[in-house]
């Protein structure tokens, strides 16, 4: 993953009302309260026997922490994953069956992609835990790219693949959708882009992800091609890459939509991260129905996500009033409006 160096001015913005999508989001500053452990991608919470559970990742594993609420979260502890081939991981969202049983994607480094030049090509995999998440199974990987390693690109980290996603239940739960960032491939192909599981296959996910494509669910997840939902406007081979990526997306009850909060980076060398944007869709199964993205921040760090603050809220269900997280830092409260 990609961990950023030197923090840019960061500048509050109110986000405008669109008319398109009739309701905004207001960020408030608050006192600053920080995720118990270091962070390099989304950090994904969930609610277990009456506590708040978040693991936070980064390329030594993630780390399991829980508490009466995201204010309160300490007894954190390395999680265990049983055999797999699949290190290092960063585990960016979870799932709780009705039985209990944990559901948990995470993003995958292949290590050796591109030897001499440090790049990487990233996966997503599936995993499954019994015990609240202390420890999970790794169900394989259902989402990687087609296309070969470029390893000429020149953004620093990556030679293409699949990573830095959400995965969220729509509201029917017959399906998973991932939205994830495409680094490679076509141009036209790259960007953030959409998956998708059917319930009944949460168990036995491998050869079941469906790619969208051409206004169709028509590709598989393991090498199937892509459309974008936002296209790259430059693409990440290039030292200029100009490009939204790594979305966090969350159920809203109070505007009775999804919300997307999303990084742009632009337009050097080295992902620089150029602001922290926002978009709305009412339908997950609609990939064209996401708004335009609208800025909220500008410049800052990486991973900007919500937690929410009451009792079952999470990253991926928030009322009206959340705390945004930027890189595991809540200096921000965000209060949506219709």
């Amino acid at each position: 993953m990609k961990t950023p160096g030197i923090i840019r001015g960061i500048s509050l913005a109110i986000v405008l009302t669109s008319t398109l999508t009739a309701q905004y989001a207001e960020l408030q500053p608050v006192p600053p309260v920080s995720f118990p452990a270091q962070t390099d991608s989304n950090s994904p919470a969930f609610w277990n026997d009456g506590e708040l559970v978040l693991f936070n990742s980064t390329g030594d594993g993630p780390i399991r922490s829980s508490g009466s609420d995201q204010f309160n979260l300490g007894n954190s502890q390395p999680v265990v994953l049983g055999s797999s081939i699949h290190r290092p991981y960063w585990i960016e969202s979870t799932s709780t069956d009705e039985d209990g049983t944990i559901l948990a994607w995470y993003h995958h480094e292949p290590p050796g992609v591109c030897h001499a030049a440090g790049l990487t090509a990233p996966e997503i995999g599936a995993l499954m835990s019994k015990d609240g998440g202390k420890s999970f199974i790794d169900l394989g990987i259902v989402l990687e790219s087609g296309y070969p390693a470029d390893c000429s690109s020149q953004n620093g980290y990556f030679a293409g693949g699949h990573g830095d996603f959400s995965v969220v239940l729509n509201q029917s739960r017959s399906y998973f959708y991932f939205l994830f960032s495409n680094y490679g491939g076509p141009p036209e192909e790259q960007g953030v882009a959409v998956a998708r599981l059917p319930f009944y296959r949460r168990y036995t996910p491998i050869g079941a992800v469906e790619k969208f494509y051409d206004g169709r669910w028509q590709e598989l997840g393991i090498g199937g091609r892509v459309t974008p939902i936002f296209r790259a406007t430059v693409d990440w081979q290039r030292p200029d890459t100009d490009s939204f990526w790594g979305p966090s997306v969350h159920w809203n009850p109070y505007l009775g939509k999804y919300v997307m909060l999303i990084n742009r980076s632009c337009c050097s060398p080295g992902w620089p991260q150029e602001g922290i944007y926002i978009s709305y869709n009412s339908s997950l199964s609609n990939p064209a129905g996401w708004s335009v993205p609208e800025k909220i921040l500008d410049g800052g760090w990486w991973y900007p996500q919500v937690l929410g603050r009451g009792a079952f809220e999470t990253d991926s269900v928030s009322r009206r009033i959340a705390r945004l997280y930027v890189n595991g830092i809540s200096s921000w409260r965000i209060v949506f409006h219709k």
